[in-house]
């Protein structure tokens, strides 16, 4: 279904024909405290207002827009704050009030954690957020975005332990994770399209694979306070990308108030954390704030020879340097030291093609291997507030990782079943320095048109991605030595190299200017368009010492419109339906087996969809329906590698398709019981109708759930999917075909958490209840399966102050 030209034509229909829709005066009041919105209304409505002076600096109040009614803006902008406003003798008098949330019938269905338009989770027990512009920069509920999103909030996080990005996105509605080996990993979704842009607090910052320093996927979530994904075209905001989506990580910040927290964790494979978060003014009138966290976890696995090693501290300081200026700035250090690591999983198959049946503990990696990673981030966000409701803000992130490695792994052949023999090593020691620096510039505000108020946002980004990877020479003859596979004990002599065998950089420098506006032909209608115009520019260059014939030095330059059109239509308070349409273009990170530059993918996305907001924000529920229209998409060319290289080579098809469906239900359903529930289906086909990225599965199911008695709370989940497989021919196989396929497979979590005392709760968390045994993940280049993680528990103490 053409969904995109329907929301083309709608949006022709309203701009031409909706003038005469349009209402009175009405109240839009966005990020004031209450004494500030009273003195706005008192203003418009000639009437004068009383409360206490605790009373005028609350600042949990409700953002409102073009809302009708002095009265009615007042219950709008007061609702689930436990506050409430009666105009009584032309004034207006604000009073504590008790909040409740009942049922159609009267019955009393407790009190609900009420949700106002709040961009932050932390220190709430909801599992949704108030608001959120990783869409568009508009400031919009999640009802109000006409895209599929979906928000990790810090309680799911607590809730389930995820500490790790990839524990996370394991978890996230629509995303499905890939691991090669150990610390390698890749992340799908929509059909299987690889998401390589991330966002640190909206910025946006590029993911590279290709060299295995993936900063972004690697983190600790312990200095997030919410992590938001975008699911579909986000090319407004990132300029280029793949139709995957975007990952926002949006970091803590600091509290007026003090607050800390120290927790400590034990579990299986002798796994031990401990955690500390702290924040605080720094001044007796709360104008600067600061806060620190920090980190140390040490693990092995359930793979053999594997050892894990993070460190992370991050400090950021705020200040209120006027009555309309904020500014804040921090870093972050986050420090991966892994040992016995492998890049790619089990081999599945014998040189006789039969398949292998290895225990989920096997490894392919030396024992004595490393590759560690250093990454920290530098920030500054300057947030100025003009008298008429605009706000400038300037944010400025620089990220570099530094990479030392010296490792290895038997995933260079296939070898005979019965003696074990003629296994090729594949080894490499190196460094790699990736470092990117980031400018975001927007202006937001409203304006009047036609007697009605409306949003418009203009911005500009600028970022600069460097890497420069340097694996050495091998003089010790460990790398393309064989060895026999079951006698070799994961050892080898540790590798020596003199010089470089080559030297790559690769230099991505991306700026675009965007414009996006919503308007407000009547009540019920808001019309979201926008553009961005981008230049994308990357520079590779290759020096081989000894192959220098194939020696390259190339650049290639792109520039690109990216329209953005959705419309979003209001059943109800409630109840919404929408449709959008993007397009989004991507310089392609992949080479074909002569080492030449992909075309770029070309995509077309087209959505359409129904949203509700239940119980003042608490609950959020969503249906999408999508398709994804693609032109020159790389896929692997599983026959070839690029030539003097082991790594995978690429070709283009046209006319790949994607269907599919998004649901999700998240947020409390009844007090003290929240949800995070979803399903996806995503097929992709190429111009024949065959199915491609048949790794990644079709549907997938994910359902997670607490409930709190008192000071118990107890919770559980189930994840599953479908059959992945692959029926490829390789290298590996001398052109013969191989077929590998998980069936599809499903995983049972639970967790309980008991509140001691008012300071002190201790945790429980089980993962995989009935230790089933699974590949997550199927490499069709290199012919191997990634086991997923066997039953596991851990226990944690925290302590509150």
């Amino acid at each position: 279904m053409n969904y995109g030209k329907k929301a083309l034509v709608a949006s022709s229909l309203v701009l031409a024909f909706s003038m005469n829709l349009f209402a009175d005066e009405v109240y839009t009041i966005k990020d004031k405290t209450l004494k500030e919105a009273l003195e706005i209304i008192s203003k418009k409505s000639n009437l004068s207002y009383i409360a206490n002076d605790e009373l005028l600096e609350f600042e949990k109040i409700n953002n409102i827009e073009n809302i009708e009614g002095t009265q009615k803006a007042l219950d709008k902008l007061l609702q689930g704050t436990g506050l409430k406003a009666i105009i009584k003798n032309e004034a207006i008098v604000i009073v504590k009030s008790e909040v409740k949330n009942s049922s159609k019938n009267g019955n009393d269905l407790g009190t609900f954690d009420i949700i106002s338009r709040s961009t932050k989770t932390d220190n709430t027990s909801s599992y949704t957020l108030g608001e959120t512009s990783t869409a568009t920069k508009l400031n919009m509920s999640l009802k109000e975005t006409p895209q599929s999103i979906s928000i990790m909030s810090r309680q799911r996080i607590e809730d389930q332990g995820l500490d790790g990005m990839i524990q996370l996105l394991e978890q996230t509605p629509g995303i499905n994770v890939q691991s090669q080996g150990n610390s390698r990993f890749k992340i799908y979704s929509r059909g299987g399209y690889q998401i390589s842009s991330y966002q640190l607090d909206g910025i946006p910052t590029y993911s590279d694979t290709g060299t295995q320093t993936v900063s972004q996927a690697l983190s600790d979530t312990v200095i997030y306070d919410h992590i938001e994904v975008l699911r579909g075209a986000a090319g407004l905001m990132t300029g280029s990308g793949e139709p995957s989506g975007t990952i926002n990580m949006v970091r803590k910040k600091p509290t007026t108030e003090f607050q800390g927290n120290v927790e400590v964790t034990a579990g299986s494979w002798d796994l031990y954390r401990i955690n500390a978060d702290v924040s605080s003014s720094l001044n007796d009138s709360g104008s600067i704030r600061a806060r620190m966290v920090a980190a140390y976890q040490k693990n092995k696995s359930f793979v053999d020879y594997l050892e894990e090693e993070k460190k992370v501290l991050y400090g950021i300081v705020e200040a209120d340097i006027s009555d309309n200026t904020l500014v804040n700035i921090g870093l972050d250090y986050q420090e991966y030291n892994p040992i016995g690591h492998s890049s790619v999983g089990s081999l599945l198959f014998y040189d006789d093609l039969s398949r292998t049946d290895f225990d989920r503990s096997n490894s392919q990696a030396i024992k004595w291997g490393y590759d560690n990673k250093d990454t920290y981030n530098i920030f500054t966000t300057v947030n100025h507030y003009f008298n008429n409701d605009w706000k400038l803000k300037a944010s400025i992130n620089h990220l570099n990782t530094d990479r030392e490695f010296n490792f290895g792994e038997s995933a260079g052949s296939l070898f005979d079943k019965d003696t074990g023999d003629s296994v090729r090593i594949w080894g490499a020691k190196g460094t790699t320095e990736q470092s990117q620096t980031g400018l975001h510039l927007t202006l937001d505000g409203t304006y009047q048109l036609f007697g009605r108020e409306h949003e418009l946002v203009v911005g500009y980004n600028y970022s600069k991605y460097q890497n420069e990877h340097i694996p050495g020479k091998d003089i010790s003859g460990v790398d393309g030595s064989l060895i026999n596979y079951y006698t070799w004990g994961n050892n080898t002599p540790r590798t020596v190299t003199d010089g470089a065998l080559y030297k790559s950089n690769k230099d991505i420098t991306q700026s675009g200017t965007y414009l996006a506006s919503r308007i407000h032909p009547n009540d019920d209608l808001s019309l979201i368009f926008g553009g961005r115009f981008s230049k994308y520019e990357i520079k590779e260059k290759w020096d081989w010492t000894e192959l220098t014939q194939y020696n390259s030095d190339k650049t290639f330059k792109e520039n690109a419109f990216t329209p953005y059109v959705g419309l979003v239509y209001d059943l109800n308070n409630e109840h919404t339906i929408y449709t959008s349409y993007s397009t989004i273009f991507q310089p392609q990170d992949y080479r074909d087996k002569n080492g030449q530059s992909l075309d770029p993918l070309e995509s077309i996305n087209y959505e359409i969809g129904y949203k509700n907001e239940l119980f003042n924000g608490a609950l959020n529920s969503s249906i999408a329906l999508y398709q994804i229209d693609q032109t020159d998409l790389a896929v692997v060319d599983a026959e070839n590698t690029i030539i003097g290289t082991t790594d995978a080579a690429y070709k283009s098809i046209d006319g790949a398709k994607t269907k599919g469906i998004d649901i999700e239900v998240v947020g409390e359903i009844i007090p003290n019981l929240n949800a995070q529930m979803s399903y996806t289906y995503a097929k992709t086909d190429d111009e024949n109708g065959k199915q491609i990225n048949t790794v990644f599965p079709e549907h997938m199911i994910k359902i997670w759930t607490t409930y709190k008695i008192n000071k118990l709370t107890l919770g559980g989940g189930i994840n599953w999917q479908n059959k992945i497989f692959f029926d490829t021919a390789s290298l590996m196989t001398a052109g013969s075909n191989v077929y590998a396929e998980q069936e599809s497979y499903y995983v049972v979590n639970l967790m309980s958490k008991y509140e001691m005392n008012k300071n002190l709760e201790l945790s429980v968390n089980i993962n995989n209840l009935f230790d089933k045994k699974y590949y997550d993940s199927l490499d069709e280049q290199f012919l191997a399966g990634s086991y997923g993680a066997p039953r596991n528990f851990t226990f944690s103490l925290k302590y509150k102050f």
